[in-house]
């Protein structure tokens, strides 16, 4: 049963228990359905009570029954709500820990609402490019003023009770209880007093009947809407939300009510809406490893040591000390680790003058970090995190450093971006407790931890790091062992074709601004100068000695022969004012590039920003299909979470596999087919990849 049905008196209890959230599926809806005609039959009930087990009143609608028959099957949300709206007894909402979209929208359907302290509330659903279905827009204005809710909806972000219960004149909540335990006595005695108020017949309270008008009227909508499409480019929902809102404050509630479910259908068939839906899916998904289950216990992390106070380093530091998590932090040398603490500092007094940390946690989370220059000291560390100087020999020395020291059981991560992890486990007597954590700079920024699995890794080792991931608000994906690993193997195909691209008669601003126009946060040579040219230069230096067969440009490597290593010495594939970050065209580099297309004997062309994007992206797809195909990745969304969370990959799109689905994998592959023939193209990476050719010939996608 996933609506429970209880008495206290002459109060029924309506219990939503629909674990983890409360979520309103189809039979959900129809327990709650069968409890509200259940308590009105029954003449000793007067009241009735509606509330959530566990840690939620409910996060809303289930949306695995999206695009399903289970989604408009009756009774729907809305047919609850017009339920709860006519039922003859008063209903109470007790709300608390979470009530978020369809279940704000069913406590909105109540006569009554309390909520507990703390209680989390929103209707997010314009974070999945859509907007709430089921009278949400419509009613939220009534009780909470058309500016407070709109912001509420158009954001998506999720406000605190107490906060809102403090609004002049808002209507959202009855009451608030004392305390999280005192909520369901409070919500009993809510019902009983309202069950006596209107025991005459008096009509019971509606939102619906509450009126909904903004004093500027149209000019204020005006406003919000030329405001809220100047934030939201490419996603439609946030505009959608301004008009359904609108809807609510100048027409009648039913005629509100249907514009608003006419905008909700619209935006639920746009592609934008279905990446952001993919994503949501996804993000999940990427957490449950397949072999390994509830069943695996993590091991406690306690206290955790970071080798290396540098930029990764301390980025990676800031994040357990973030929560809490007590981190001693090693170097080499006293400049190097006061540097490094220093830098630490600067982050946090950054977010205090921007309002976002105030200083006495700031102290609190320096308190909890402990620098040194002796390993001894990290030898009680529960986890060892190494993000040290990104060369095999560096790292050997490091590991057998911590196999000596580190206590039994600990675990020994390195943030390496490329190297083989089986290789860096193997220096130590201790495999099982070896895994890969890759941190994306900046790593107390970034969402993505890339989890590399070694051949060896424990699988307690893995469920630890992946459960710790959440503890420090990362986005995980496990990862097998190959150079680059998900990420950074697939980056080097892209790259290539920007290399590629510049050798034809490309600009790196032609460039940059094509696929920044396709949507990605920045471009392959912006993007490269903030990581530093120097960095991927030496990856590309081992890798021409292991591998001498694979074709690159040349141009790079030329302009790290000049000293160009990007925003750290003002001087990249764009010229950098000392301090700044603004990218401009650099004489020097077009000089440069110019010689070079001389002596390879090409004559430049003009290439269109559509070739650019394509060849971009589609590396990236054939490279991600090559990645599936060896095991690397467990599935196709796990490669979009990683390029939407660490690469800047747009998030309308999907992600490049996403994207490739809806392009039509036949056309992806002809588009291979074409940039095949370029001779100054790399003609044998174009070659589709078995499994994309075999699920073009089977008539599937990357996603089922």
């Amino acid at each position: 049963m996933t609506a429970q049905y209880t008495t206290q008196g002459d109060v029924a209890v309506i219990t939503l228990n629909n674990p983890p959230v409360n979520g309103l599926g189809l039979a959900t809806r129809q327990g709650v359905a069968d409890a509200l005609e259940k308590a009105s039959a029954d003449p000793a009930i007067k009241a009735i009570v509606l509330t959530g087990a566990g840690k939620a009143f409910s996060g809303g609608a289930d949306i695995r029954e999206f695009n399903t028959s289970k989604a408009t099957q009756e009774p729907t949300l809305r047919s609850v709500i017009a339920a709860i709206e006519y039922s003859p007894k008063p209903v109470v909402a007790a709300v608390h820990s979470v009530v978020m979209g369809g279940g704000l929208e069913l406590a909105l359907g109540c006569h009554y609402r309390i909520a507990a302290p703390g209680c989390k509330v929103a209707l997010p659903e314009v974070k999945l490019g859509i907007l709430p279905g089921a009278g949400g827009t419509v009613r939220l204005p009534r009780v909470l003023g058309v500016e407070t809710a709109l912001n509420m909806i158009v954001s998506g972000e999720a406000v605190d009770s107490q906060r809102l219960a403090a609004l002049p004149g808002q209507k959202l909540f009855d009451q608030l209880s004392a305390c999280a335990d005192s909520l369901m006595p409070e919500a009993v005695a809510l019902a009983q007093e309202a069950a006596a108020r209107h025991a005459g017949g008096a009509a019971l309270p509606l939102v619906r009947d509450l009126p909904c008008t903004h004093p500027q009227g149209e000019a204020y909508f005006l406003f919000a809407g030329n405001t809220v499409q100047g934030m939201s480019k490419n996603l439609p929902a946030p505009m959608k939300c301004v008009q359904a809102v609108e809807g609510a404050a100048t027409l009648k509630f039913d005629e509100a009510l249907a514009k608003e479910r006419e905008l909700f259908q619209s935006l639920m068939q746009t592609p934008e809406s279905r990446a952001l839906r993919y994503i949501f899916a996804a993000e999940r998904a990427a957490a449950k490893i397949a072999d390994v289950g509830p069943e695996i216990a993590p091991r406690e992390i306690k206290k955790v040591a970071v080798i290396g106070a540098g930029t990764m380093g301390g980025g990676i530091s800031m994040n357990f000390l973030n929560a809490g998590i007590p981190v001693t932090i090693v170097e080499t040398g006293q400049q190097a680790l006061d540097k490094g603490l220093a830098t630490i500092r600067k982050n946090y007094e950054a977010q205090v003058k921007k309002g976002k940390l105030k200083q006495d946690v700031v102290e609190q989370r320096m308190a909890l970090l402990k620098p040194t220059l002796n390993y001894e000291d990290i030898k009680d560390a529960d986890l060892v995190i190494e993000a040290v100087f990104e060369e095999m020999g560096v790292k050997e020395a490091v590991f057998k450093k911590l196999d000596a020291i580190a206590k039994p059981g600990a675990i020994l991560a390195t943030n390496t971006s490329t190297l083989n992890v089986d290789r860096i486990a193997a220096f130590t007597q201790r495999p099982q407790d070896v895994v890969g954590m890759h941190f994306f700079s900046p790593a107390n920024v970034m969402k993505l931890l890339e989890v590399v699995r070694g051949a060896k890794t424990a699988k307690d080792v893995l469920a630890t790091v992946m459960a710790l991931a959440k503890t420090i608000k990362k986005t995980a994906v496990v990862s097998g062992v190959c150079d680059g690993f998900i990420g950074n193997r697939m980056i080097e195909q892209y790259s290539r074709q920007a290399g590629f691209l510049l050798d034809e008669g490309a600009t790196p601003q032609q460039v940059d601004q094509a696929i920044e126009k396709f949507g990605f946060a920045m471009g392959p040579f912006r993007m490269i100068d903030m990581a530093g040219n120097d960095i991927s230069w030496a990856i590309r230096k081992r890798r021409a000695a292991e591998r001498p067969d694979m074709k690159y440009s040349k141009s790079a490597d030329l302009l790290c022969e000049m000293g160009r290593f990007g925003q750290k010495t003002s001087a990249g594939w764009y010229d950098y004012a000392p301090g700044k970050r603004e990218a401009m065209p650099s004489k020097a580099v077009a000089e440069m590039l110019e010689q070079h297309r001389k002596s390879l004997g090409i004559t430049p062309r003009k290439i269109g920003d559509q070739e650019i994007a394509l060849r971009l992206v589609y590396a990236l797809v054939n490279e991600g299909a090559r990645i599936l195909q060896d095991g690397i990745a467990g599935k196709a969304s796990d490669i979009d979470v990683v390029y939407l969370t660490g690469y800047g990959f747009p998030l309308w799109r999907g992600g490049p596999m996403l994207y490739a689905d809806q392009a039509g994998l036949f056309n992806v592959v002809q588009a291979m087919k074409r940039f095949a023939r370029n001779p100054r193209d790399d003609a044998a990476f174009w070659q589709p990849a078995p499994l994309l050719q075999k699920l073009v010939a089977e008539g599937k996608t990357f996603n089922g």
